[in-house]
């Protein structure tokens, strides 16, 4: 891709993003370090199922990057913490958070998190200074945990929505909960009844319903219908729950990149590729590919073809 950024190792971005603006990403986790499995996620397997926090990404190496970045005093609405893994996994999180606050006050700060390890009373405290935390809670029974969410053994529904209830007793800032819905899944009446309940305990200040964009980690998962999710939000009849934009929608966010479009497709024009694929040969993160293949799906410009080694894009022809 002609004049691309340099490339950095822990930053990606800023991505396009209707909840945020310009986000630059921090990604604080090698690919793919996570406390849960999920069966559609879209950066892949999991290949570290664990809990254990530890320092994954070197502190020193993401304040550096930091300041090269922020050196050029670039355009940014947030700076984000997510990426490959789960970001709470880094023991230094709080410390890149604070540097951030303390640095860059005007940005506003995300955490990008799969919520599971607020049962942490020290993570809840080093996070109280972000502005906004996203965390995603698919399910509120054992069982649906276990099929959607796949988790570390050690990890109990009863904790992970325990913990959630403590950050919203202990956090100022605001909670924007995540449910990602998948049919045959986590949408039985029983399940969203249970979710309801739940939901109103967390007391988060928004509920986002989110559901497939592209293919996730096994074959054959069903996305809800945008009719769907709107009935389960008329079922629960509680505030503020509304549905994320659809993947044509980021087209027309201002950081949406029509360079970073153009190298996708076309490196997709000389061979099919996997997301791996793309992130080599681009050098460009996988979170930030990910932004734009939807939209690149969604506008029939390509298609996904599950081979041997995974889910492949390649050019649709018309």
């Amino acid at each position: 891709m002609k004049n691309h950024k340099v490339i950095y190792k822990h930053l990606f971005g800023p991505v396009p993003s209707r909840r945020l603006g310009m986000s630059l990403g921090i990604d604080l986790i090698p690919k793919k370090v996570c406390s849960l499995n999920c069966v559609y996620c879209e950066v892949g397997k999991t290949t570290k199922l664990t809990l254990d926090r530890m320092e994954y990404v070197k502190y020193d190496e993401v304040i550096a990057e930091l300041k090269q970045f922020m050196g050029n005093k670039p355009k940014i609405d947030y700076i984000t913490f997510s990426g490959s893994g789960e970001p709470t996994l880094n023991n230094r999180i709080g410390d890149v958070l604070n540097f951030v606050k303390k640095n860059y006050p005007d940005i506003k700060t995300g955490i990008l998190t799969n919520g599971t390890l607020f049962f942490n009373q020290k993570l809840r405290t080093e996070l109280l200074q972000a502005d906004v935390i996203l965390p995603s809670l698919d399910a509120a029974s054992q069982t649906v945990f276990e099929k959607i969410d796949r988790p570390n053994s050690n990890l109990k529904i009863e904790t992970y929505i325990q913990g959630l209830i403590d950050l919203r007793k202990e956090y100022k800032g605001k909670i924007w909960l995540e449910i990602f819905l998948l049919k045959g899944y986590n949408d039985s009446k029983e399940e969203l009844d249970l979710l309801k309940k739940v939901i109103l305990k967390i007391n988060p200040d928004s509920i986002q319903l989110n559901t497939l964009d592209r293919p996730g980690t096994i074959a054959r998962l069903i996305p809800l219908l945008k009719s769907e999710l709107q009935e389960i939000i008329d079922y629960w009849n509680i505030p503020n729950v509304e549905i994320i934009a659809a993947a044509q929608e980021r087209t027309s966010v201002e950081s949406y990149s029509g360079d970073i479009e153009t190298a996708i497709i076309e490196t997709i024009a000389r061979r099919p590729c996997t997301l791996d694929d793309l992130h080599h040969f681009l050098g460009i993160h996988v979170n930030e590919i990910n932004k734009y293949l939807g939209p690149l799906e969604a506008s029939n410009k390509i298609r996904t073809v599950q081979l041997d080694r995974g889910v492949f894009y390649e050019l649709k022809h018309k």
